[in-house]
């Protein structure tokens, strides 16, 4: 992680501004990026694009959604043969 130099202070609602340029650079679309929140040990916090993927192994790519939930194929297809073995 590198420091930025910039400072922000919280609302009274406890929102702080992203500069225009830090969002432009991390490609943050306004109403479209879901960001992430990350608790330290250190009393750090830690923003990062939110990105779902499988609830097994975390892959992104070739997801789908089974019952709500998002799944790669890899892991599928792992489910899919231990099943078949149990029939």
């Amino acid at each position: 992680m590198k420091a930025t130099g910039i400072v922000r202070k919280i609302d009274d609602l406890g929102r702080f501004t992203i500069p225009r340029e830090t969002r432009i650079n991390l490609d943050l679309i306004e109403g479209e990026t879901t960001l992430e929140m990350y608790i330290g040990e250190e009393q750090e916090m830690v923003l990062k694009k939110y990105e779902p993927g499988c609830i097994f192994c975390g892959e992104a790519d070739g997801a789908i959604t089974f019952k709500g939930k998002l799944v790669c194929m890899g892991c599928a297809n792992g489910i899919a043969k231990q099943e078949k073995g149990k029939c």
